[in-house]
């Protein structure tokens, strides 16, 4: 789609409504937007192209915001193929233009195109250095491990637009959420969820790039995901200084739940039911058998405390839960409460895995006691869980 931004400013980029798995792992119900833009002025910048599966469409759409005009410059922000997987036809439509990128995005692009002559047709940027358009010229400042090495963003000081790369980024084609933040009912919703999932594990970048924006007078942030912000951003900076911390964003308790017959549920719900009597406010239960990882990775970051209930398997841990574990450790979770459940017929072994893959994580507080039941929950096990619910709400 082609959309005026400003007097010399364009939205080129596509809604994806038929994508089944965003990077193969994530559900994406809403789809998700593939953001490119363009600025026509005195030199004419395209920012960033597009996914492959959208090829068509961002063509057409580059060619009708171009009005029979060519472009100067294909500037680069970030290589990952769902932004970048055009920039071969773009040079080769257009053999005048010149690409301009960080010096390791130059160096990746010959392993995403075969053969690509890239000659005399690249400038390499680094922090500090300019892109003169006209009215319009494009900062650089680098942004590396948000969440690429190479990732350089721009700031645009004719419109005071941060050009953000995957940061700001959500889940969600604009069409189904709304092009602009004030159109979307709840941008934190799966903005946290592509957050964590996508950008969390490299918090301390973040809290770079954040201290770097800082310094610019910011009007407007366009990500290469979801919508394009211009109100509130004081409480969109304030979430993404809050997540890249590893703060905890809300009070509560999620208690996160692999159970393969019923028994161990059953025991996280009256878990939930003896916390929510004295007081613990929200209490988030989840099956991690049948809900979606990437929405539980999202509340394990969100709550400040946690319950992994867990089945005993293969004299191991239950499989959703190792899953589980093994993407916040990849994710660099840290900095909370956690409580454990554990139920085994003959010889409970999921606490002893749980504690393990706990301990490589940093800043993991354990609470005792550990609760284990034998099959089902029995009257005899109240007493154990009732003291965990205290020691997880001190």
């Amino acid at each position: 789609m082609v959309r005026q931004l400003s007097e010399k400013v364009f939205y080129i980029g596509s809604d994806d409504l038929d994508i089944d798995l965003f990077e193969s792992q994530y559900i994406v119900p809403e789809g998700v937007s593939y953001n490119s833009y363009l600025i026509r002025d005195s030199k004419i910048a395209v920012l960033d192209t597009s996914d492959a599966r959208k090829g068509e469409e961002w063509l057409a759409s580059l060619n009708e915001a171009l009005a029979g005009r060519e472009p100067d410059y294909l500037v680069v922000h970030h290589m990952e193929p769902d932004h970048s997987a055009l920039i071969a036809k773009a040079l080769h439509l257009y053999p005048s233009v010149k690409l301009v990128a960080s010096a390791q995005a130059l160096r990746m692009l010959p392993q995403f195109f075969q053969d690509i002559k890239l000659e005399g047709r690249t400038i390499a940027i680094k922090e500090g250095d300019t892109l003169p358009l006209g009215i319009h010229t494009l900062h650089f400042v680098a942004a590396p491990m948000v969440h690429w090495p190479e990732v350089m963003v721009s700031f645009d000081d004719a419109d005071g637009v941060l050009y953000s790369a995957d940061g700001f980024g959500k889940f969600g084609a604009l069409g189904k959420c709304g092009f602009y933040g004030r159109d979307d009912d709840d941008w934190a919703c799966e903005a946290r969820r592509y957050y964590f999932n996508i950008v969390g594990k490299y918090g301390a970048q973040v809290q770079q790039l954040l201290k770097k924006a800082a310094a610019l007078p910011i009007k407007a942030i366009r990500p290469l995901h979801g919508p394009l912000l211009e109100d509130n951003l004081q409480e969109y900076i304030h979430l993404y200084d809050v997540w890249s911390r590893y703060d905890s964003e809300s009070e509560g308790i999620f208690i996160a739940c692999a159970s393969i017959h019923g028994g161990t549920l059953a025991a996280a719900e009256m878990l939930a039911q003896i916390l929510r009597t004295k007081g613990a406010g929200k209490v988030v239960v989840s099956d991690l058998s049948r809900t979606d990882i990437a929405e539980n990775v999202e509340d394990a970051f969100r709550y400040p405390k946690i319950i992994l209930a867990a089945a005993s398997y293969d004299a191991g841990l239950f499989t959703p839960m190792y899953e589980f574990l093994h993407r916040l450790q990849i994710k660099g979770w840290q900095r909370k409460k956690v409580g454990l459940l554990e139920n085994g017929s003959w010889a409970p072994s999921a606490g002893r895995v749980m504690k393990e893959m706990l301990g490589a994580m940093k800043d993991i507080e354990i609470v005792e006691p550990m609760v284990t039941i034998r099959s089902r929950m029995h009257r005899e096990d109240f007493p154990a869980m009732d003291e965990l619910a205290e020691a997880i709400l001190k």
